[in-house]
């Protein structure tokens, strides 16, 4: 892979408007991409079970520990390169094994072979938020970092509401017939075209990033003493300011505990408890997530920019204590007791995380140093996947199946996993909070520092 100075801009404090939001809107979609390759499977549950005969068990490995297992075990590796080496061909590199893996996930004809497939899914696509990111936040200064992070959050949020209701299509329009006769496809499984049809998009965007996109040129501080292995700098680093970090890595984790397992089984608990088909999700569900999804990071982009502006940082901690609270009724959905007013609540979680993930990935950028940036955020993917990713879906399968004992009750598998879970993910963003105040109100600790410095700068 080349190096970092490869294809670099020449190093200025604001690199050029327009070539910065050409990347960013690749990095849009690519985002799109990934949340879609990884969700799909969400609606195929039932599909997928009559093909290959898996249970919901299984169903719950292959959309948490199958994906995650790669993820979370390349996310640091994939974040110290992206620290070293150029991110948008890093990117492009994890775009490409993530979209062939879905490719062949679309013709898979066994549990082992999709679960292999799901491997080299999380494998691509733990080298694109560390990268992104990090590359995002040297496209553009710190007042005006918000806005871009939040538009690739949004990508992510949309992702899911589009896979929603594109497969909902795919799915309908396979039941009335409409691909019958079609030459490659047209004997097909629909859950076989929908896998084939969103990994090769991911390889055109692919090709667009190594294309239009350029590398910009690195924030750096001056380094002293001999040079150490790589990730012993970060580790020390972490270990140091273990006071403030671990709350709020493992409260992004808990928090998304939630995220990836009500958002596994709510197609399902709609379909199974309230009767809903693929139309309906298709036509209801999916585009009010798609609308939650956009309205979230933008709220969280602007209160981002809006406190950076005004010489408040704490307010992006005041943002993660209080936000996970309101996802509850979200997971709530089972109580509904109507499907219109049900799909509103489960889509409504979307804005929610995605505010959080947008104001917590920002901060992360606001407290460490400017060349542990892609580190700082490919941590949290390793404490989300091996959390949320890992456990969440398959929580609530194994609840499902082996204590209710009844699949139609999986929507209150999902209350009883996910609800605590929201409240203790509050709890760990609130001892952040407080541990960080105390620390500002001392001039003690790097992030404390770091934080107060760009307040300063801005101010």
């Amino acid at each position: 892979m080349a190096s970092a100075a490869e294809g670099m801009m020449p190093p200025t404090r604001q690199p050029f408007a327009r070539r910065a939001w050409m990347t960013v809107g690749i990095l849009f979609l690519a985002g799109i991409l990934s949340v879609i390759d990884r969700s799909a499977i969400n609606l195929l549950v039932d599909p997928l079970k009559a093909d290959l005969g898996v249970t919901d068990e299984q169903i719950g490995l292959l959309q948490g520990l199958a994906f995650g297992l790669f993820y979370a075990c390349m996310g640091v590796p994939m974040g110290m390169a992206a620290d070293r080496f150029s991110r948008r061909k890093l990117i492009a590199f994890g775009i490409t094994v993530w979209s062939l893996a879905t490719i062949w996930s679309g013709f898979a004809h066994s549990f082992g072979e999709l679960f292999t497939a799901r491997l080299l899914v999380g494998f691509g696509e733990a080298a694109l938020s560390p990268a992104a990111i990090s590359l995002i936040a040297d496209l553009f200064v710190p007042e005006r970092r918000g806005r871009p992070i939040a538009v690739f959050m949004t990508g992510q949020g949309l992702a899911n509401g589009i896979a929603i209701s594109v497969t909902g299509v795919i799915l309908t329009a396979a039941a009335a017939g409409a691909f019958v006769g079609l030459p490659l496809i047209g004997g097909l499984a629909a859950w076989r075209l929908a896998f084939l049809l969103f990994g090769s998009a991911g390889l055109i965007v692919a090709a667009m990033l190594l294309v239009l996109a350029r590398e910009p040129a690195r924030q750096t501080l001056a380094t002293t003493g001999p040079r150490r292995a790589p990730g012993a700098d970060e580790a020390r680093y972490f270990w140091r300011n273990r006071a403030v970090l671990l709350p709020l890595y493992f409260g992004f984790a808990v928090c998304f505990t939630v995220a990836y397992g009500a958002s596994a089984w709510a197609p399902t608990m709609l379909m199974r408890g309230y009767g809903v088909n693929p139309a309906f999700l298709a036509a209801w569900l999916g585009p009010m997530a798609m609308a939650f999804s956009a309205i979230g990071p933008l709220i969280g982009g602007t209160l981002l920019d809006r406190s950076m502006r005004a010489g408040k940082p704490m307010a992006r901690f005041a943002i993660l204590t209080f936000g996970p609270l309101f996802a509850i009724p979200s997971v709530l959905a089972v109580l509904a007791g109507e499907k219109h007013l049900a799909a509103l609540l489960v889509a409504s979680s979307a804005a929610v995380f995605s505010v959080v993930g947008t104001v917590m990935l920002a901060t992360l950028q606001s407290v460490v140093p400017p060349q542990m940036r892609g580190s700082a955020v490919s941590l949290t993917l390793v404490l989300n996947t091996l959390l949320g990713a890992a456990l969440g879906p398959l929580l609530v399968a194994s609840l499902t199946q082996r204590v209710l004992g009844d699949d139609a009750l999986v929507g209150w598998a999902i209350a009883a996993v996910c609800l605590p879970c929201l409240l203790a993910a509050s709890g760990l963003y609130a001892l952040a909070r407080r541990r960080m105040r105390s620390a500002l109100d001392i001039e003690q600790g790097e992030c404390a520092r770091l934080l107060a410095a760009e307040a300063r700068e801005r101010g």
